[in-house]
């Protein structure tokens, strides 16, 4: 079941258009990511969802009705650039947002504590927000996104600013969330995190979808035929008939793979067949493109919607 679907969504802003008829489906407990380069429409689609603006035509239904008014409190938003009151501290912040959120002051007393042990924060709840490095801040954020169990969370490049350390512990939290019933729409320029947690993407660019699908079916749109072969000795020569060889640009120390470029209609049982006759072959498997490689292909105007 489809929990979120934008259909056939425009939204112009004077003389120009945000959203060029742009329709998605997010599927009940995924983690979906939304794509894009800056300027591309992703924030504008995401403050129609949270009913901070309106689309000017096209419908959002979410778990099968129109949208409406009220969904916004089962709805929980991590937006890009944070806002908390400086002022306020950690404790009182994230139990004003709560009970803004309709918590009673028990549930979110209860709940809070428990993120704030989960981030090890508990000894800062008494702190002025002011007074938090950025991590930590964007922790407290995270935690007033979430404290009341949404059934969809939006995040706009979660992992920003975060160490590798924190982001490792964010992930673990949004696999966990989404393990736990949540839907959530994750929009990022961090194509890393994608291969990471997100099943399903939509790319826009220049205010329409140009790309969608389930993220290893994406990657296996855009391959380019290129294998890693290991042989136990010897070199691994050129067959003109059947492949190229492809100097690797991620080549690390010790690896011993040689990267060869199938040539277009070759059987790949063929290739094996070539390569046991000749060498000792002890290794064999296609290398799919990142999602960053992906991501500058669809970008660039090589769609393959």
């Amino acid at each position: 079941m489809n929990y979120i679907e934008v259909k056939d969504v425009v939204k112009d802003y004077d003389k120009h258009r945000a959203l060029d008829h742009v329709s998605m489906d997010v599927p009940e407990g995924c983690i979906y990511g939304l794509l894009g380069p800056n300027g591309a429409g992703k924030t504008s689609l995401i403050r129609i969802i949270n009913q901070i603006t309106k689309a000017d035509s096209g419908e959002i239904w979410l778990n099968g009705e129109l949208l409406k008014p009220e969904d916004v409190r089962n709805m929980g938003y991590l937006p890009e650039e944070r806002g908390l009151y400086k002022k306020m501290k950690i404790a009182d912040q994230i139990m004003y947002l709560a009970q803004l959120k309709g918590m009673s002051r028990r549930d979110a007393e209860t709940e809070m504590q428990a993120w704030l042990d989960r981030f090890e924060l508990t000894e800062w709840r008494n702190k002025k927000v002011e007074t938090l490095s950025k991590g930590m801040a964007q922790k407290v954020q995270f935690i007033a996104t979430v404290i009341h169990r949404p059934k969809l969370l939006i995040f706009d490049e979660p992992f920003s600013g975060f160490d590798p350390v924190n982001a490792e512990i964010l992930k673990r939290e949004i696999l966990r969330l989404r393990d736990n019933g949540a839907t959530i729409l994750f929009s990022t320029h961090n194509m890393g995190s994608v291969e990471e947690v997100c099943e399903q993407i939509s790319l826009i660019n220049h205010s329409r979808v140009v790309l969608q699908g389930d993220v290893n079916e994406v990657r296996h749109r855009f391959k380019k035929h290129i294998y890693a072969v290991n042989v136990r000795d010897g070199v691994v020569l050129p067959e003109p008939g059947m492949f190229t060889l492809k100097p690797d640009e991620t080549h690390r120390p010790g690896d011993m793979s040689t990267y060869i470029r199938l040539n277009a209609g070759v059987n790949i049982k063929d290739v094996i067949s070539c390569l046991n006759e000749k060498y000792e072959l002890t290794g064999f498997h296609e290398i799919l493109p990142s999602m960053n490689e992906v991501f500058i292909e669809a970008v660039n105007g090589k769609e393959k919607i």
